[in-house]
C-alpha cells in the first residue's frame, strides 16, 4: 500500500454502470489493484443496465479474486440514469466514485481523488480520462486527442462534470438526495445536468490532474461520424441548460451567440483545411454550437443509449 496522509475512517463505494460491455472484466481487475487510503474501506457496486442480468456471471466469477466487497445490482433496462441512480441508492458510504465499464484505473487513482478532496474541501472531484487509440484511429484523431476527457473551466471555475472519473461526497448539501434524470437516460447528458444542478445547489467541484483512468477507443468510436453525433448531443444538453437559466429576451440572445459561434468555427475549419487536426477540431466545435442552438430551441436530445450500438459505446 502506498503511504499517504492519514484520513479519518471512511467508506468509499466505487460504482461501475454496465451494459453488455466485454471490457468490464478489465475494469474490475484494475480496481482490484487499487491502493487504498489509510483508514478507508472500499466496496464496488456493479449496476447492470441490461434487460437480462448478463454481467452477473462475470461478477460472481471474479468475486473470490477481489480484495474488496462487490455488490451486483440488476437495474433494467437500457437507461443509464436508472443504473446511476441504483448506485446512489445502494451506496452506504460517505464517498462514491464512478468509473465507466470500458475504463481501467491507475493504481493510485482513488488516492489522488481522495487527496484532492481533502486538500480543496471539495464535494466533487473530477479526474482526467486518457484515450488509448488503436490501429483504426486516423493520425489526425490521435494528434487532436478528441476522445480524452477533462473538465472545462469557465471564468476560473468548473461548473459541471462527468461520471467517467469522479468522486462524490454524498453528504454535501448540493448532492444530498440528488438523482440523475430518467428523461436523459437514453440520450446522454444526464451527468452534465446532474453536476450543473449540484453546482447551482452549492456543491464545490475540483480537479485531480493525477487521478488517471484509461479508455480504449474502439473502432466504432474512432470515426468522425461518432464524434460529430456526440458533440451535437453535448451541445444540445448545454443549450437546454442555458434555456433553463435564460429569462425573457435572454434566450434569443443566447441563440444568436451560439449561431455566431457556428459560423466562426465553420469558417475556421475552411481556413485550416490543410491542417486536419485543427480543421476537424473547428468542424466539431461548429457542430457542438449547432447543438446548442438546437437545445435552446427546445429540440429533444438525440438518443444514444439502449440502441443496438450501445454494446460498443
Amino acid at each position: 500500500m502506498t503511504p499517504t496522509t492519514a484520513l479519518p475512517f471512511c467508506c468509499v463505494d466505487i460504482a461501475v454502470c454496465t451494459f453488455r460491455r466485454p471490457h468490464l472484466e478489465q475494469t474490475l481487475r484494475s480496481l482490484a489493484l487499487l491502493d487504498v487510503p489509510d483508514d478507508c474501506s472500499v466496496r464496488i457496486i456493479v449496476a447492470d443496465n441490461d434487460i437480462t442480468p448478463s454481467a452477473e456471471a462475470l461478477v460472481e466469477r471474479l468475486r473470490p479474486e477481489m480484495p474488496f466487497g462487490i455488490d451486483y445490482v440488476h437495474c433494467p433496462a437500457s437507461n443509464i440514469s436508472i443504473a446511476r441512480n441504483a448506485c446512489l441508492d445502494h451506496s452506504r458510504g460517505e464517498f462514491l466514485a464512478f468509473i465507466d465499464d470500458d475504463e481501467t484505473a491507475a493504481p493510485d487513482w482513488l488516492l489522488r481523488l481522495m487527496e484532492q478532496m481533502k486538500a480543496s474541501d471539495a464535494d466533487v472531484v473530477l479526474g482526467p480520462v486518457k484515450a488509448k487509440y488503436g490501429d483504426p484511429a486516423p493520425e489526425w484523431m490521435r494528434q487532436a486527442d478528441f476522445h480524452s476527457t477533462r473538465p472545462v473551466w469557465v471564468r476560473g471555475e468548473i461548473r459541471t462534470g462527468y461520471t467517467c472519473n469522479v468522486l462524490l461526497r454524498l453528504t454535501a448539501s448540493g448532492l444530498a438526495g440528488r438523482r440523475f434524470s430518467l428523461a436523459l437516460g437514453k440520450t446522454g447528458g444526464e451527468d452534465t445536468e446532474f453536476f450543473a444542478l449540484a453546482k447551482r445547489g452549492g456543491a464545490r467541484i475540483a480537479f485531480a490532474p493525477d487521478a488517471w483512468v484509461y479508455e480504449p477507443v474502439i473502432a466504432g468510436r474512432a470515426t468522425l461520424g461518432w464524434l460529430a453525433k456526440r458533440r451535437f448531443r453535448m451541445g444540445q444538453t448545454h443549450g437546454r441548460l442555458l434555456a433553463q437559466q435564460a429569462e425573457g429576451r435572454g434566450r434569443p440572445a443566447q441563440v444568436g451567440l451560439a449561431a455566431a459561434k457556428v459560423l466562426f468555427c465553420a469558417a475556421a475549419s475552411v481556413v485550416t483545411i490543410f491542417a486536419p487536426a485543427r480543421r476537424y477540431g473547428y468542424g466539431l466545435r461548429a457542430i457542438m454550437h449547432a447543438g446548442v442552438v438546437s437545445g435552446l430551441m427546445g429540440v429533444r436530445e438525440i438518443e444514444q443509449y439502449g440502441l443496438p450500438e450501445a454494446s460498443t459505446r
